[in-house]
């Protein structure tokens, strides 16, 4: 299991109303309920999807959970999400690539833009700050170094230096995604990190 990230909090959330507001088969088995809901976690339930013992759904009401928190409207953005892929074939499509290839950027890219295409991926309330969740979770490789998916939502574009080359707040082209990777896997290489240690630093101001 991985461990928490240097700085890392868990993330609270309401589970008795998200039971209730998700369908039956999209609950993670063995997900927390607690009301503590770690990164490790949603990374178990993406280990789970690879082999072969979790759906897209789940994984996919897994990183929802974390994303949205205690986010009243989260159960209800999260279902019309879900809603939107009732078989997740349409989002397993996506993913299995990225879980399943070598990473290499045009790889990301592909993602990227097939969750940004209303004919491919692209499901309600599931814009940029919550599909590049998914793919970090999906895709992520701890250890492998270089380019790796991570998370872009407003709070991370907003503290990002001018050399990450993100240009705005929301609404991020697949290639101003890929210069951010591109420069938290060199600020990660020259730090001796993990990326996505860079990509909670960023998150938090630091």
């Amino acid at each position: 299991m991985r461990q928490a990230l240097p700085g890392e909090c868990p993330i609270p959330v309401q589970v008795d109303r998200w039971r209730a507001g998700l369908p039956a088969d999209a609950w993670p088995d063995g997900f927390p309920t607690s009301g503590d809901v770690w990164r490790r976690d949603v990374f178990a339930v993406a280990d789970a999807y690879r082999a072969g013992s979790a759906s897209a759904r789940q994984l996919l009401a897994a990183v929802l959970m974390w994303g949205y928190g205690p986010i009243g409207y989260g159960p209800w953005r999260a279902a019309k999400s879900l809603g939107g892929d009732p078989t997740g074939q349409r989002l397993a499509g996506v993913l299995d690539e990225v879980s399943a290839s070598a990473l290499d950027e045009a790889l990301l890219r592909t993602a990227y833009r097939r969750f940004r295409d209303p004919g491919q991926a692209r499901l309600p309330w599931l814009g940029p700050a919550f599909f590049t969740k998914v793919l970090y979770f999906v895709g992520y490789r701890q250890g492998a170094g270089g380019v790796q998916p991570l998370i872009l939502d407003r709070v991370v574009a907003g503290h990002l230096p001018a050399e990450a080359g993100v240009t705005r707040r929301n609404g991020w082209l697949a290639e101003e995604w890929l210069a951010y990777l591109r420069w938290a896997a060199e600020q990660a290489r020259s730090r001796g990190v993990e990326p996505d240690e860079v990509e909670l630093a960023v998150f938090q101001g630091r």
